[in-house]
């Protein structure tokens, strides 16, 4: 029946109208492959070797290797591995206390009724308004001064605040939209504050969360003026300082670049694709009240 019903419609659309759907179409997966044109000239530069790319950037492989991927991984003097761990770790905890503190502050700012209740969800929302970068010189002479620059944990610190303007305002808005009976009825069968906030909101919030979260863990993972500024130390630098140690000042080896590229980037994309409904379902939470 409801093949007959789409045959049907099908039948009734004008000529125009099909026209125009199909030069949407295209339309859109040309936006599609140019999105994914980069990744896949990636994938084919990395699988060259240097004097084939140099010779032709655009052409396709035709003799694959994995050399570049076995010289980025097998060579210590990258510490790729070292690097790769240190964005992990802080992108974990950065993402960990985002999430916390972004909905516990945000479902306060939503629920419990105060005097300078709209004016502290202002100056949170006056965090996403100032540009992260025109902090970076006051910052740097912060951590300088009290000894925070050049630690493990020295990122922390500027990740977790400059994440939280935008998932307290997320949350806020998503618990908005949550029916106050819930509360109500977890306060009669004797449910306190905390009880509530951790045991039947935090679940019903589980799709923003998710979301804030993979939005901060690409930020996190991506960031370089602050690592740049912050870390000196070798052992210490995250992905984005190692891959500039592919660059010279008169060559660079951009098969190796686009290896060590992919290789970092590889995480972070998994990471996506495993969360992607979860992401889809945060993005809309919310725009229908009911």
């Amino acid at each position: 029946m409801a093949e007959l019903q789409i045959a049907g419609k099908k039948a009734q659309m004008g000529p125009g109208r099909a026209i125009l759907a199909v030069f949407l179409n295209a339309v859109l997966i040309i936006f599609s492959f140019s999105c994914i044109f980069p990744l896949l000239w990636m994938i084919n530069s990395s699988l060259k070797e240097k004097r084939v790319f140099n010779a032709d950037i655009m052409g396709l492989v035709t003799s694959p290797t994995l050399q570049n991927y076995k010289n980025i991984l097998s060579n210590s003097n990258y510490h790729l591995g070292e690097s790769v761990w240190n964005s992990a770790r802080t992108t974990i905890l950065s993402v960990f206390f985002i999430v916390l503190f972004g909905f516990i502050v945000g479902y306060i700012l939503a629920r419990v009724k105060f005097k300078a209740n709209r004016l502290i969800f202002t100056i949170f929302l006056m965090g996403m308004l100032i540009p992260q970068h025109s902090l970076l010189v006051p910052i740097y002479v912060v951590f300088k001064k009290c000894g925070l620059s050049n630690h493990w944990f020295s990122l922390l610190l500027p990740y977790v605040a400059f994440g939280l303007p935008m998932a307290i305002f997320l949350v806020e808005g998503f618990v908005k939209t949550i029916p106050d009976s819930l509360e109500q009825a977890a306060a009669i069968d004797g449910c306190g504050f905390s009880k509530t906030m951790f045991s039947i909101i935090m679940p019903i919030c589980r799709p923003i969360m998710v979301t804030v979260a993979i939005i901060q863990s690409f930020g996190c993972w991506n960031e370089f003026s602050f690592a740049l500024v912050l870390i000196k130390n070798q052992a210490l630098q995250t992905v984005p300082l190692a891959l500039t140690q592919f660059t010279g000042q008169f060559n660079s080896d951009y098969p190796k670049i686009m290896s060590a590229m992919l290789v970092t980037m590889a995480p972070i994309v998994i990471l996506y694709f495993i969360f992607s409904k979860e992401i889809i379902k945060g993005m809309v939470a919310g725009a229908v009240k009911g």
